[in-house]
């Protein structure tokens, strides 16, 4: 009992921090979409634990609250992207969203340790907590690809940032089981079922196939003239090998059922030429 009353408490302590940060942000933005959505939702979530609102069950309680924290990040992550990720701040910036979209599985596993953390959360949203992360190391580090004197100086970050990327990308990538075709399930269309046997279940899971292939792309050429340690390099995933195997799929995909819907592969099999 005692144990739930703490779990409880820090919920809810977390709820109103949200509910401060929010408030400040939308003094910057009072408009914006996502910061709005995440104030409706905690003005949901406050009023269950001020005036004992609707019943909510704690799956709930945290789904809510991983949605709040997708929305608020999203508003920070779009200023980082519109100011072009300042060399000075972005990297503690970076951290700190990664902290924050990282919080909501701890919470899960620590508030509900008898249970999954997929099953408390659900899949879309646990895929989408891996997807913004990768997503945003992505995106950081397209632009440092493009700051050719930082690199030189910053090699070993700079791979840090994409092996942490990729490892997030991937793991969105394997939030679902592929469907096995010999499950029992009867498929309509046999493009459908291919999609679902090599783990494709939407247009974000294609994209972040593409974001992998660069990223580890990326890493291969850096690498090659790391002067890291052995020890560092044993800890290094097989970025040739990730890369390649996620572009082949990629192009597949692209060049088959989805061909003609605006998918592009003349930048996958130009870096597949390369890392194979």
């Amino acid at each position: 009992m005692a144990d739930d009353y703490r779990r409880g408490v820090e919920l809810e302590r977390r709820i109103f921090e949200l509910d401060s940060k929010c408030v400040s942000l939308r003094t910057e933005k009072q408009d914006d979409d996502y910061l709005q959505n995440a104030s409706s939702i905690l003005d949901k979530l406050k009023n269950y634990y001020t005036h004992g609102g609707e019943s909510s069950s704690l799956p709930k309680l945290l789904q809510d609250y991983t949605q709040v924290i997708l929305d608020i990040t999203f508003y920070e992550e779009n200023k980082l992207v519109d100011q072009e990720f300042p060399e000075d701040t972005s990297p503690f910036k970076i951290q700190q969203l990664l902290q924050d979209l990282t919080e909501p599985e701890v919470l899960a596993g620590r508030l509900a340790p008898t249970q999954e953390v997929q099953s408390v959360l659900g899949q879309e949203l646990l895929e989408c907590l891996y997807w913004r992360r990768g997503a945003l190391l992505y995106m950081y580090c397209h632009t440092l690809h493009q700051r050719k004197q930082w690199i030189k100086k910053n090699k070993a970050t700079f791979l840090k940032c994409l092996q942490e990327g990729v490892r997030y990308l991937m793991r969105m990538l394997q939030v679902r089981s592929s469907v096995k075709l010999n499950d029992g399930v009867v498929f309509h269309d046999s493009s459908t079922a291919n999609f679902l046997a090599e783990g494709i279940f939407s247009d974000t899971h294609l994209l972040t196939m593409m974001y992998v292939g660069e990223m580890c792309f990326w890493a291969v050429k850096y690498e090659d003239c790391s002067t890291d340690s052995a020890a560092h390099k044993e800890d290094r995933l097989h970025f040739r090998d990730i890369g390649a195997q996620i572009l082949r799929k990629y192009v597949l995909a692209c060049e088959g059922p989805l061909q003609g819907q605006g998918w592009n592969t003349e930048n996958a099999k130009e870096i597949l030429s390369i890392l194979q």
